[in-house]
């Protein structure tokens, strides 16, 4: 039976040993004397072969296999200038279904006149992403942590751009139904999607860039929502004329198409599962774990049993599902202050997401440097609450360049958030699958998301915008609250500086703190 002992899980060959072998990586009472006589053991072993079988078993799996000198160290790591290839390719397919996601919502009353269809209805265009999300998640995550990054990537685009055709053949008064399917079909790519900057950010980049690497592919997610704030009011004006509508409205879904069908081409072309060597220690440790070790029932269940892990699942979801329903009723509520300003609704939604992009990237490039993952996020959902608050108490001022300052303040913090979320949920839960906590997130997400909008949409109906958006800064402050609770345990940051230390004990000749010692029976 091969122990797993520290070693071996970094790719180290280990020897057969017998039953009464434990490891001792974590006993204090392993101190330097006992490293000096493994040391001189293996000395001995090299003048003296007669030596017992017992310490030959003993001292060979803290020792790095030499049968072929043109392999690479187990402990080598290395970053290929072709992992900015990855992330791009990444956020131009997540920005393209990020974009149909509010394509229907930012011009809900044009929609509305050309299907002949209530405002709730067109409302369901960008709920059905969150809908869809969420049985989906689970066999998604399993494909995931089974199969990898690159069949994830390919069947995301595959789908997104057939959701993107059908709706290109849904330009009829009397089709709705097809441009809902063509909708679904494109919410059902979203799913394999969200959860993939924190696991590709982790597989194919350094442990000083991780966070920026999550933070740019988070990046190209909200450029898509921030173009389907600004493109689609652009395109299809307001007007009277139904087939003049449909005309406008048919470009628009051809450039989609068009756009959809070239990224699903570079990335059957270019997307690389892995690169051959990891990029930091932690993943060699994760690659050296066996498959058939691995369940991924098990992995849901400690993750359900991770009290920060779930205290960061809701607080998480309590704020992006404010996100998502002031995203999906903005057309709505500016309308009501401001009628005629379509164009300009679009624009204030542009400006959430384009300040909440500098937002991720600052946050992104400012966790590599400090790690000080819960502080960040602790400051940056205050933050979110606070310009909430603003933005509920100055959007009937009568006043648009107001909107588009207090919107921007709202989105750097809000926006900003979302890798936020997801790279202080890898370090509460590593090892487990990025994949996974990822998962867990966007599906508290879309739980209340799908919540918020239609319970702020109702209370815009009855009680106006400024109850509606009040109801909304009530939960940002209980998450706020929660996440004030979360501990800060930083597993992943604990595998690299474990790692880093055993790699550097073993190149100074000592001996690592985790061995193999022999106990009596």
């Amino acid at each position: 039976m091969c122990l797993s002992c520290s070693f071996c899980r970094l790719n180290l060959q280990c020897a057969q040993v017998p039953k009464n072998f434990v490891i001792m990586g974590d006993n204090p009472d392993f101190d330097n004397k006992e490293m000096k006589e493994e040391k001189n053991g293996l000395d001995l072993r090299k003048t003296n072969p007669s030596k017992s079988v017992d310490l030959e078993e003993q001292i060979e799996c803290t020792s790095i296999s030499n049968e072929n000198q043109d392999n690479r160290p187990s402990t080598t790591t290395r970053l290929y200038k072709r992992r900015w290839v990855m992330v791009f390719l990444f956020s131009c397919y997540s920005l393209c279904n990020a974009f149909q996601w509010i394509q229907y919502g930012i011009i809900n009353n044009i929609f509305m006149k050309f299907y002949n269809v209530d405002s709730f209805t067109i409302d369901w265009m960008s709920m059905v992403y969150m809908l869809t999300y969420i049985p989906f998640i689970w066999p998604v995550s399993w494909l995931l942590d089974k199969k990898g990054l690159r069949l994830i990537a390919l069947m995301a685009t595959a789908i997104n751009c057939l959701g993107t055709w059908i709706k290109v053949a849904s330009v009829r008064s009397n089709l709705f139904w097809v441009t809902m399917l063509g909708q679904f079909a494109s919410s059902l790519s979203q799913v394999f999607i969200l959860g993939m900057p924190s696991r590709l950010a982790s597989v194919w980049f350094g442990s000083e860039e991780v966070s920026t690497a999550c933070s740019i592919g988070v990046f190209g997610n909200q450029l898509g929502i921030a173009i389907g704030f600004l493109v689609p009011p652009i395109l299809v004006p307001n007007v009277d004329n139904i087939d003049e509508l449909a005309y406008h409205i048919s470009i628009m879904f051809y450039i989609t198409a068009g756009v959809a069908t070239v990224i699903f081409i570079l990335v059957v072309f270019m997307f690389q599962e892995k690169p051959e060597i990891p990029p930091t220690l932690a993943q060699v440790q994760a690659r050296s774990i066996p498959p058939e070790e691995y369940s991924y029932m098990a992995s849901i269940l400690r993750l359900l049993r991770n009290l920060p892990f779930m205290l960061l699942v809701i607080s998480y979801g309590l704020n992006v599902g404010c996100f998502y329903a002031v995203s999906t009723l903005l057309n709505r509520m500016i309308i009501e202050h401001y009628p005629g300003e379509e164009v300009n609704a679009g624009r204030i939604g542009l400006t959430i997401v384009i300040a909440g992009m500098v937002g991720s990237l600052i946050c992104g490039i400012w966790l590599d440097k400090t790690k000080t993952y819960k502080q960040t996020t602790l400051a940056v959902y205050l933050l979110s609450f606070v310009g909430m608050v603003v933005y509920a108490f100055t959007l009937s001022l009568g006043h648009l360049w107001v909107v588009f300052v207090t919107s921007g303040a709202l989105g750097f913090f809000m926006t900003g958030y979302l890798p936020l979320g997801f790279e202080f949920a890898v370090e509460l839960t590593f090892p487990e699958c990025e994949g996974t906590s990822s998962g867990l997130l966007n599906c508290s997400a879309q739980i209340f998301g799908i919540m918020f909008t239609i319970g702020q949409g109702k209370i815009i109906e009855h009680f106006g915008t400024f109850a509606g958006n009040i109801f909304l800064c009530v939960f940002l402050l209980i998450g706020t609250i929660m996440t004030a609770f979360i501990k800060s345990d930083l597993r992943r940051q604990k595998a690299n500086h474990l790692a880093e230390t055993q790699a550097a004990s073993k190149q100074a000749g000592i001996s690592p703190p985790a061995t193999v010692k022999e106990v009596k029976v």
